[in-house]
């Protein structure tokens, strides 16, 4: 992508994202497109960037004139962007009653949203007349700071280019603070910074009915996930964060609560779970993972904790966290880019031998290729082990779709070099890889 400029809206660049490809496509196959995406992530520039008219409801004047008159606020030149519809929620049945009426007309609207409104509010799926597509932040490839030579789909057809690379921990912990949030793009590193942590000061402060605590349990909800980003952490182990005091065991009840929490997070796009991967293996039952609970951006848990790019070159354990969040993030990003992924394509595998791989793609014909993640490439023998555990394990299955995966690779932050292993384990840095 290379910082290039696709159009101005209102003077201002528009920086492509890889998702404008899928969105162009679904307005010539939908009546209407859905992104929705995390708060900041460029949603509305992406919607306006493919749109020719607009209406947000973020407006309290727009906003109080549908609640009376939704018709009204619809009316406008294709594709219409209808920005935070879920502010008004009659607006999903709305749309999906004009794309009928139309009798067939593709491309009409847009619609953006960055969080969820509950399901007594929309009473129908909008299935055949409305796209769903997630955004998230933007990945180093579309912020420029990946040259994306190693490509996620060219993988899955066995190419690989390997040969010198640079690679620098410190731009590594630098663009981990900073986050890939569009509007911080073209600001130094001092001033980008700040960023992260207004972001999380306007979710808090947000004034919302659905929120299950004030703004000091909130943000402690998030600081408790961050402590434990990596790991399945528990319902259980949450609600002993939480509390101020000690306890010994947590109630069912307030581990109910922590799911009102992570449920909250998840439907506002903050929160994501990497759920786990069913391999094609004989004992379904040895697979039964928990999900992991990560973030949308690897500058929120580094703002949650107070870490600095300092920081994490003195704490090589926490870097290694937030470089797994980032990596996790791009690669959400390029398998959703990528036209033959399952909707929620990245997963993890861990099983009851104590085997774990870091990230799975799977694509809808079957194919998959698995991925550890590591910090330095001092540890690729051991990412390269447990790859080749996974495939193994996966091939002693005659009954399996797919036994061999498409790519393994270790995807690390300090190489000197890409290569390929006598294994068949390939070998990259995150910033050369893209969709």
């Amino acid at each position: 992508m290379s910082g290039a400029i696709k159009k101005t809206i209102d003077g201002m660049p528009y920086w492509p994202r890889l998702i404008d490809s899928t969105v162009e496509l679904h307005l010539k196959a939908f009546g209407a497109v859905e992104i929705a995406g995390t708060m900041w992530s460029g949603k509305t520039w992406t919607a306006r960037a493919h749109g020719n008219s607009r209406v947000t409801f973020d407006n309290p004047q727009a906003r109080e004139l549908a609640q009376m008159d939704i018709g009204a606020v619809l009316n406008g030149d294709a594709p219409r962007v209808v920005d935070e519809w879920q502010e008004v929620p009659e607006t999903w049945d709305a749309v999906r009653n004009r794309i009928d009426e139309a009798g067939g007309r593709r491309g009409l609207y847009i619609l953006t949203g960055s969080s969820r409104p509950s399901h007594d509010k929309t009473r129908h799926t909008g299935s055949g007349r409305i796209s769903r597509l997630k955004m998230w932040p933007m990945s180093l490839y579309e912020s420029g700071n990946s040259d994306g030579a190693i490509s996620l789909s060219r993988l899955f057809e066995g190419n690989f280019s390997g040969g010198p690379v640079k690679t620098d921990l410190n731009q590594l912990a630098r663009l981990a603070c900073r986050g890939g949030w569009p509007a911080a793009l073209d600001l130094d590193d001092e001033t980008a910074l700040i960023v992260p942590p207004q972001y999380l000061d306007a979710l808090f402060a947000k004034q919302d009915d659905a929120a299950p605590g004030n703004e000091r349990e909130l943000r402690q909800f998030l600081r408790s996930l961050a402590r434990n980003i990596g790991s399945p952490v528990t319902l259980k182990t949450l609600a002993k964060d939480m509390n101020d005091e000690p306890i010994s065991n947590s109630s069912d009840a307030e581990e109910r609560r922590m799911r009102a929490f992570l449920d909250y997070f998840i439907g506002r796009y903050v929160v994501c779970d990497l759920h786990g991967w069913d391999a094609p293996i004989k004992s379904p039952r040895r697979l039964r993972t928990k999900p992991k609970h990560g973030f949308a951006d690897p500058s929120l848990p580094a703002a949650l904790l107070g870490a600095s790019p300092e920081m994490l070159m003195g704490n090589l354990q926490l870097f290694g966290q937030l470089f797994e969040e980032m990596c996790l993030r791009d690669l959400r990003v390029y398998a959703s880019a990528m036209q033959g992924a399952q909707p929620d394509a990245l997963r993890y595998y861990r099983d009851s031998d104590g085997l774990e791989v870091d990230a799975i793609i799977e694509l809808r014909d079957g194919r998959w290729g698995a991925i550890e993640i590591k910090l330095g490439a001092n540890k690729v023998p051991e990412a390269e082990k447990s790859l080749l555990r996974l495939r193994d394990k996966v091939a002693a299955n005659p009954a399996a779709r797919n036994p061999e995966p498409s790519f393994m690779l270790v995807l690390v932050g300090k190489t000197d070099f890409a290569y390929r292993l006598p294994s068949g384990v390939c070998v990259a840095p995150l910033t050369s890889l893209g969709a």
